[in-house]
C-alpha cells in the first residue's frame, strides 16, 4: 500500500466519480457480491524465487482482481504511469504491516485526535487523490479507477477516510477479501492523515480479535518500515494468506459509510 514506487518496478499511486455506486450504497449494509469467475487463471508454483513481476495479460474484470488477490497478485500497467500491458505482481519479498506490531508515536496520537475517520463515504474521491497527476510514480490510470469503482459497487473494495473540518484530507483504499486487506494506495492533505487513516484501518481489522487477518502493504517502503511494516517471503506470505481467505470480512467492513471519531 504504498505511494507505489517498488524497488523493481515503478509504481506510486487513482481517480474516479463519487462514492457509493448501485448495489453498495452509502450506509448500506450486507456481503460483498461475488462476480462471475474469471476465465484466467493464477499458479504462482512456477514463479522464480526473488521475482516481483510473474505474469502479462489478463483483463480487470472483477472476478480476475478477485481471483488475483486470492492468489497472492495484484495488477499494474507496465508502462510510464501505469499505462501500456498489464502486469500481474507478487513482490518476493511481500511487505506485510503486522497488526499487533503498527508503531503510532505519541505525536501521531495526538494527530489521531484532530481528524474524524470514515468508512466507505468517498471511495471514489479517495482513489482520485491518490492518483493525482503530480504525484511522482503515480501508476493509477482511468481503467485502474474504474475496475476498481467496480469493486467498491460490488463490496470487495474500500476506503479508509481521513476528515477534518468538513474536508477529506487523506485516506488510503484496498481489497477486503475474507480476512485479506490488500492495501493499494494513500494519500494525504494535511501532515499525519495518511497515517491516521492507516490507524484507522488497522482498528478495524484488530476490532474482533481474529488473528488470522492480513495486511498487506505490497512492498516495504522505508515509510511504511518506520510505521511497523515487515518482509516475508512468497511462500511465507502465501502460507498467510490462506490463513486470511478463510476469515470472516472484518465486521466493520460490512456496512458503509461509517464514522469513527
Amino acid at each position: 500500500m504504498t505511494p507505489r514506487a517498488p524497488r523493481r518496478s515503478g509504481r506510486s499511486d487513482g481517480a474516479g466519480r463519487s462514492g457509493g455506486g448501485p448495489g453498495r450504497p452509502p450506509g448500506g449494509t450486507g456481503r460483498p457480491t461475488e462476480p462471475p469467475p474469471s476465465g484466467f487463471a493464477f499458479d504462482l508454483s512456477v514463479a522464480p524465487a526473488g521475482t516481483d513481476l510473474v505474469g502479462v495479460g489478463a483483463d480487470l474484470e472483477p472476478g480476475t482482481l478477485l481471483a488475483g488477490y486470492r492468489s497472492g497478485l495484484f495488477p499494474m500497467g507496465l508502462g510510464r504511469h501505469g499505462r501500456g500491458s498489464l502486469g500481474w505482481w507478487s513482490p518476493d519479498p511481500r511487505g506485510v504491516l503486522p497488526l499487533d506490531g503498527l508503531r503510532v508515536s505519541r505525536s501521531l496520537r495526538r494527530s489521531r485526535r484532530r481528524f474524524l475517520i470514515r468508512v466507505d463515504t468517498a471511495f471514489d474521491e479517495v482513489v482520485a487523490a491518490c492518483g493525482t497527476p503530480g504525484r511522482p510514480g503515480r501508476w493509477i490510470t482511468p481503467r485502474i479507477a474504474a475496475a476498481y469503482h467496480e469493486l467498491f459497487r460490488l463490496g470487495w473494495a474500500h476506503s479508509v477516510e481521513c476528515w477534518r473540518e468538513g474536508r477529506l484530507v487523506g485516506g488510503l483504499y484496498g481489497v477486503a477479501v475474507g480476512g485479506l486487506f490488500a492495501g493499494e494506495s494513500m494519500f494525504h492533505r494535511e501532515t499525519d492523515a495518511s497515517k491516521v487513516a492507516l490507524v484507522g484501518l488497522v482498528e478495524i481489522l484488530r476490532a474482533d480479535g481474529d488473528e488470522r487477518r492480513l495486511l498487506d502493504v505490497q512492498w516495504s517502503t522505508p515509510h511504511l518500515a518506520s510505521l511497523g511494516a515487515t518482509e516475508v517471503a512468497r511462500g511465507e506470505y502465501l502460507a498467510r494468506l490462506g490463513r486470511a481467505l478463510r476469515a470472516p470480512e472484518p465486521p466493520a467492513l460490512e456496512g458503509t459509510g461509517a464514522d469513527r471519531p
